[in-house]
């Protein structure tokens, strides 16, 4: 029941490995303070950052099954879960505007697929691994709070976006020139994959947390393992 969750680790770890690569491999040409990580898909290792992503999409997939199958996920948080998925595949197979050459329909798709994505991953690790829910009641590991805060962390991220954006509309200012629009994308994006990863662990692990077992009570008011013992 738990093999998805390790193949979703797996797959996850490896885009992840891909894309941290294309990072330190392209310090001299990408700044990470004011470009996007969607920069690597413009240039020759164009095909890697998809590809990283793409497996980053698969991953999150196969997590979000095997926390369905586990009665871990409820229907908000694996319909949020899959939409993060959703999002970065979107966000793998249509490059970012090439500002150069202008703006560009695969561009738009490709912000959508961000937007989606930024938004859905938080939703998902606050709403499956909250505190006082059936699952965390249930079946519990060390991973579930670690889930929840770095859920919530993600939120604030996303909140503090927002409230940029809006000082950008009420100054005049275009939004990505209000704040690091690299640093503050990677910290997000950084604290999201951390959240999925955390996810990923619960789901893998063997629930040593869940509740044991009663012993079957048999007729005469004597239970199976008490007549075991004598």
């Amino acid at each position: 029941m738990h093999q998805p969750a390790r193949w979703g680790l797996a797959s996850a770890g490896a885009g992840v490995v891909l894309i941290l690569g294309l990072e330190l491999t392209s310090l001299d040409e990408i700044n990470p303070i004011r470009r996007t990580i969607s920069e690597h898909g413009l240039g020759p290792g164009g095909w890697v950052f998809g590809l990283g992503v793409g497996l980053l999409a698969a991953g999150s997939v196969a997590i979000a099954v095997s926390l369905a199958r586990r009665r871990l996920a409820g229907i908000v948080g694996t319909i949020a879960l899959l939409g993060w998925s959703v999002g970065l595949f979107l966000a793998a197979w249509f490059e970012k505007h090439d500002w150069s050459v202008g703006p560009s329909m695969s561009g738009s798709i490709h912000r959508v697929g961000s937007f989606v994505a930024f938004l859905c991953l938080p939703l998902a690790a606050v709403v499956i691994a909250r505190p006082r829910s059936r699952a965390w009641r249930r079946e519990r590991s060390r991973a579930t709070p670690v889930a929840f805060g770095l859920g919530v962390c993600s939120a604030l991220w996303v909140a503090g976006i927002g409230t940029m954006i809006f000082i950008g509309a009420q100054s005049g200012l275009p939004w990505y020139r209000v704040m690091p629009l690299g640093l503050v994308e990677r910290g997000l994006a950084v604290t999201e994959v951390a959240a999925l990863l955390a996810l990923g662990v619960w789901a893998a692990a063997k629930g040593l947390d869940a509740a044991p077992a009663q012993p079957t009570p048999e007729p005469g008011g004597r239970s199976r393992a008490m007549r075991s013992s004598t």
